[in-house]
């Protein structure tokens, strides 16, 4: 086993001490991972640790590679995320047993699809950050602090459940173990699912609820009839690589690839500029906003969009926010609009907070509906049926959006139409909403 060519690395830890509690076993678990990690030698730029909430989402900051730390029981979502991105990574889940229980379908789909992804629980058998509460591990009988009376339901077996369900590769066992990190290297090394269920000591709660021991751990597990070691192995395809082949286009890379957009134009803007356009949902306004976006990326500026809509989808308001800039956007939400653009009164009604807040250098384009509105921005109203050529409801938001731009005259029009361009099935109309903006725009000019 092993990567890499150059000076082997000693560890993968940071020189910071754990903050466990004494005698837990998530320190144990972690010294075997960092033995695995030196004994293959992985690249840290292409590994990364995904975790969440619970004792074990502190684990990530005391490694020097990748980490990714999320939501209670999504971490195992998010790893599948990564890993489908970008295949060549080397992904390691640390999760408990709260986790699983949180984000079960996660990992039985996960399983089922044979991600190539590795997950190591650390299944302490409670939920021991939030107060010792019974988990989906816990097993019958025990004391927590949500089973004062013993805990009467039967504990998931996780091995069972990912085994059943197409893991490649399924181990359980104890932090006690001394051939941990081989196990876990093992793991980690396959190309397919992994898990290993890693049984240990919660001494802060279950420990001195139950009277709880390292003997009593491993009575449990026979009790339970619950297997330790290698307990199911596997070959199959891994569906990242699997997905990538199935999808190839004729040059070898897979279609649903992000696809690189080269800059043809120049645009005039010196300054990130916030664009607001506020419309009806079914109007359009996303992919309205959206072409705005790739013309800045056509004109090569930085593009960023964010959209807010109801879960009715076609009724109600449609939101979208288009940042750009000559410089790469780190923040992406708008405090207030260098031009906002009200097209309806669904719209309107959601961004009337904006209003107050622009300034005199500030632009807001509105259609007649709304030519009275206060607002120290400059105002322009647009008429888009007075527009020669003819314009749907549908594609107001794309005319205004145009006749705004052509007022701005940040971007040139090339790059607009050269965006619209790029969705052939929707070219011919979207071409024409743009060419009615331009002629709307040049005439309030």
């Amino acid at each position: 086993m092993g990567t890499r060519t150059t000076a082997q690395l000693e560890t993968y830890r940071t020189p910071t001490p754990y903050p466990f509690c004494p005698g837990c076993g998530h320190g144990s678990i972690l010294d075997h991972l960092n033995k695995a990690l030196v004994k293959l030698q992985l690249d840290p730029r292409k590994t990364v640790i995904v975790s969440d909430i619970g004792c074990v989402g502190l684990s990530d900051q005391y490694f020097d590679i990748n980490a990714f730390h999320g939501l209670h029981g999504r971490s195992v979502a998010y790893a599948t995320g990564l890993k489908l991105a970008q295949p060549q990574l080397k992904v390691i889940v640390v999760m408990g047993d709260g986790g699983c229980g949180i984000g079960g379908t996660h990992l039985i789909n996960a399983a089922r699809r044979n991600i190539g992804v590795t997950v190591l629980v650390f299944n302490n058998l409670n939920f021991g950050m939030t107060g010792g509460q019974h988990s989906v591990t816990t097993p019958p009988g025990s004391l927590t602090a949500t089973t004062r009376q013993g805990n009467l339901e039967r504990p998931l077996d996780i091995c069972a459940t990912v085994a059943a369900n197409g893991a490649s590769y399924v181990y359980r066992g104890t932090s006690f173990d001394k051939d941990l990190s081989d196990r876990i290297a093992e793991a980690i090394w396959r190309e397919g699912f992994s898990l290993l269920d890693i049984w240990e000591l919660c001494t802060a709660y279950f420990v001195p609820n139950n009277n709880f021991s390292r003997q009593a751990l491993m009575s449990t597990l026979e009790q339970l009839n619950f297997s330790t070691g290698l307990l199911h192995q596997e070959e199959r395809p891994e569906y990242a690589a699997a997905y990538r082949q199935a999808h190839a286009g004729e040059v070898g890379k897979p279609h649903t690839l992000p696809q690189p957009i080269d800059p043809q134009y120049s645009a005039k803007l010196d300054h990130k500029f916030n664009l607001v356009v506020a419309g009806s949902a079914g109007g359009k306004v996303r992919s309205a906003a959206r072409l705005v976006g790739l013309a800045g990326i056509l004109a090569g500026l930085w593009a960023t969009l964010r959209d807010d809509y109801p879960v009715t989808v076609k009724s109600g308001h449609s939101v979208s926010q288009v940042v750009l800039s000559p410089t790469e956007v780190m923040y992406t939400g708008v405090v207030r609009p260098d031009a906002l653009v009200v097209v309806t009164a669904d719209g309107y009604k959601k961004v009337t907070h904006y209003l107050a807040a622009m300034t005199p250098q500030d632009w807001l384009f509105v259609t007649p509906e709304f030519a009275k509105i206060a607002s120290p921005a400059r105002k322009i109203v647009l008429d888009t049926e007075r527009a020669s050529i003819r314009v749907s409801k549908a594609n107001s938001a794309l005319a205004m959006l145009a006749a705004a731009m052509q007022q701005l005259a940040f971007l040139p029009p090339q790059a607009l139409e050269a965006a619209a361009r790029l969705d052939a099935k929707y070219a011919e109309e979207n071409l024409q909403a743009i060419a009615a903006g331009m002629e709307l725009g040049q005439a309030s000019g």
